[in-house]
């Protein structure tokens, strides 16, 4: 019997959200060993190059292969798992899509900045440049229910750690976002009741990152009530 693959994972990382999406949508057996980035251990910094997760570690004949990068492992499980295809077919859509996969990234990055700051000028900001992103998504969109039409897709694993985010920021404060968005927010509620969505992150998600805003004393806990 083959020994199933092991996710490295933290519990808020939204790129490991990816790649165990990727994984649950592709049926493959695997485990997670969750670290502390905080206080890495000096396996992981072994066998990290750039110190960051994921890591997914894959069995070879009696020792393993390790890949680092959340895209790459997803290409990874695109290109040698059975199950349903992640990208499409065609080159040139398979192309779009890749770009927009990097466009979420550039949204985590915007999302980093409005979730850590503690200046509420600086929040308004970043609440201006990802309206206007996902103003952009909304263009895009058809008529869903995922990015692409009916089959779910690696973009659609991109973005499903971003949406997560906001299910609990909107219990601080509704930033109004998502406000004219009707197609960004039909997608982001098909996403939140995927299977694979769901089981990315373990079940006190929420309080976690709670904890982290408080830890960092973001400017966002002093944009509306704060959850209990």
């Amino acid at each position: 019997m083959t020994a199933p693959l092991t996710l490295i994972s933290h519990h808020l990382c939204p790129y490991v959200q990816r790649a165990a999406i990727a994984l649950s949508e592709k049926g493959v057996p695997f485990e997670r060993v969750y670290i502390d980035l905080a206080n890495k251990p000096d396996w992981f910094l072994k066998i990290s190059p750039l110190g960051k997760v994921p890591l997914l570690r894959i069995p070879q004949d009696g020792s393993e292969a390790i890949l680092f990068e959340s895209s790459v492992i997803c290409e990874y499980l695109e290109e040698t798992q059975p199950g349903p295809k992640l990208h499409p077919a065609d080159p040139l859509t398979r192309a779009r899509h890749r770009g927009w996969m990097e466009f979420g990234s550039a949204i985590l990055s915007d999302l980093w900045v409005y979730e850590t700051t503690q200046d509420t000028e600086t929040l308004e900001a970043k609440r201006g440049v990802l309206k206007a992103k996902f103003a952009t998504i909304e263009a895009e969109l058809g008529d869903g229910p995922f990015f692409a039409g009916p089959d779910f897709s690696l973009v659609d694993a991109v973005f499903a750690p971003i949406f997560r985010y906001f299910d609990v920021f909107d219990t601080i404060s509704d930033m109004g976002i998502f406000d004219g968005l009707p197609r960004v927010a039909a997608w982001r509620k098909a996403l939140a009741a995927r299977a694979s969505v769901k089981a990315a992150v373990t079940a006190d998600y929420p309080q976690r990152l709670m904890e982290f805003l408080r830890k960092h004393e973001a400017a966002l806990l002093r944009s509306g009530r704060t959850a209990a």
